[in-house]
């Protein structure tokens, strides 16, 4: 419900209006009033001897931050370069922080999104509630670059460049401050990062587009690969920012689903609760980040879509090339 107050104009959230708009004044006065204590050394953050670079937004809920992070790792990675990765680790309950994730840790450790990009990237990835600690020991690890997976509103930790992706669908909602609606911080932080990527058509003339490219279905027993329209009676969920936007993907494939079912984002998923649903149908579909939570537990006809990050080729060489910049004036990690 609260996100049809904050990007469908609900009617209900009239009714809570009263309550949310005060509550949204005083995020906004803290917001403001923590990042300036920030800027004027009032509170003193930590600069990494790497360059960092931070992809986040000014918003609540997902926006395809994930994909992008994933899509950074990989380019810069073919280069030579050495990255890690540094998450809040949002989900889990690791048995002490800053932790190093490695293919045995599940995203009841490490939380779902840090999971998935050590799995599909091999790169050191840190989760640490304060992100300073798993950047120190990214640096620990050797790395060139770190690159953090949210945490604009971090600024306890200093970054190089920073990067905002938008949902091109919902965007900023109503513009109002949490909770009545979905901001962090305020729209003027859009003419303050180095670039604005737009995850889907409708981006503004200073927004790089972005589309989100599936590929084949993997299945999570066997890791088998199938096109989508080899498989009949699809049921598909997803605990996503957006569940819409992922069934939207498998129509686009021509996928024949018979059921969609939509979970709030970093669902923590019962396996009574998904062996269920599956029943629904004779093959299960799941998003990649759903597809960390399952797999202990997965049978022989769950699958889940992998999805990449695409950007136009010019965009793409703009972000390489100023994170190379930036790196450059660091020089070397190993001096």
């Amino acid at each position: 419900m609260i996100e049809k107050i904050w990007f469908e104009n609900h009617p209900i959230g009239w009714l809570l209006w009263p309550l949310f708009w005060p509550l949204s004044k005083v995020y906004a006065y803290i917001a403001v009033r923590r990042r300036r204590a920030y800027q004027c050394g009032i509170k003193s953050a930590y600069r990494s001897t790497v360059p960092v670079v931070v992809v986040g937004n000014i918003t609540a809920g997902g926006n395809g931050k994930t994909p992008v992070v994933v899509w950074l790792v990989e380019a810069l990675s073919r280069m030579g370069l050495k990255v890690g990765v540094a998450s809040r680790g949002y989900g889990g309950k690791a048995p002490h922080y800053p932790y190093l994730v490695n293919e045995e840790t599940t995203a009841e450790v490490a939380g779902d999104e840090p999971v998935l990009i050590q799995r599909r990237t091999q790169a050191s990835v840190v989760v640490a509630p304060v992100r300073s600690d798993a950047v120190k020991l990214l640096e620990q690890q050797g790395v060139d670059i770190v690159i953090t997976d949210d945490g604009l509103q971090h600024y306890a930790l200093e970054r190089d460049i920073e990067i905002i992706v938008i949902d091109g669908q919902r965007r900023f909602g109503n513009q109002h401050y949490i909770p009545l609606g979905p901001l962090r911080e305020g729209m003027h932080r859009l003419a303050e990062v180095d670039f604005t990527i737009c995850n889907g058509t409708s981006q503004e003339s200073d927004e790089m587009p972005m589309t989100l490219k599936p590929s084949q279905l993997i299945n999570l027993k066997t890791g088998e690969k199938r096109a989508v329209t080899d498989l009949k009676e699809i049921v598909a969920f997803a605990g996503i920012g957006h569940p819409p936007r992922f069934f939207n993907t498998l129509k686009q494939l021509d996928a024949n689903i018979v059921y969609t079912q939509g979970f709030v984002d970093h669902q923590v998923f019962k396996r009574d609760e998904i062996e269920s649903l599956a029943k629904k149908g004779q093959h299960l579909v799941m998003t990649e980040k759903d597809a960390v939570k399952c797999r202990h537990f997965a049978k022989n006809n769950w699958w889940y879509l992998p999805v990449d990050a695409v950007l136009p080729p010019q965009d793409s060489q703009r972000i390489i090339n100023r994170i190379l910049e930036v790196k450059e004036q660091y020089g070397s990690s190993s001096t």
